[in-house]
């Protein structure tokens, strides 16, 4: 990793979600899907979480569930959080997106153990396209930290401390919002969210 660009990201909001009571989103949050299903977004108590007692959890199913910090608007910085894949048959997936405009268009990074690789694509008018897959090791039942870093074109995706993505890409320009995404069935967790802009 860059370790001297990275820390010229100004973390601009943090979230663990212990201070949270299990069962709803933290203040400012939203969840929904892009496309058909009936994801289940909720705070929940998790022993193996990195920073304990509270994660974020989504147990339910959908097309492309999402969950976002709609108080935040970025154009240039980062968005991380550690993972963790639990389950699912058709999925085990979880990500991070940014520059959210609506549930139908914005970027995603995403992390997949049943694949074993990390891939980026954009949503745009509710289809997502993938841009880049590479395989990397993603294992089942383990925490992982993925992070997406952007600055106007310019996009790096990290898993685990190892850039695995990086390339320029115009699809989805300006402002908006960052938070985490799962596929279809997958039982993923989520902790320790942060987020942060790139100095002007």
């Amino acid at each position: 990793m860059d370790t001297a660009r990275s820390a010229a990201l100004l973390v601009a909001g943090f979230v663990n979600f212990d201070s949270i009571s299990p069962g709803g989103l933290p203040p400012g949050w939203a969840a929904g899907v892009t496309g058909k299903g009936s994801p289940r977004w909720a705070v929940s108590a998790e022993a193996s979480a990195p920073s304990a007692p509270n994660v974020l959890k989504q147990s339910g199913s959908g097309a492309f569930p999402w969950c976002v910090d709609k108080q935040s608007s970025l154009a240039d910085g980062f968005v991380e959080v550690k993972m963790k894949p639990v389950s699912g048959r058709e999925d085990q997936a979880g990500g991070v997106v940014w520059r959210w405009k609506d549930g139908d268009n914005y970027y995603v990074a995403r992390a997949n153990a049943l694949e074993n690789n990390v891939s980026l694509y954009y949503t745009e008018s509710g289809s997502r396209k993938t841009i880049k897959y590479v395989d990397a090791p993603v294992a089942r039942e383990t925490w992982h930290t993925l992070r997406a870093e952007f600055s106007g074109r310019h996009i790096r995706v990290i898993l685990d401390g190892v850039t695995r993505i990086e390339l320029d890409d115009a699809h989805i320009a300006g402002t908006g919002a960052v938070g985490v995404w799962t596929k279809a069935d997958s039982v993923t967790l989520f902790d320790d969210f942060r987020f942060g802009e790139a100095p002007k």
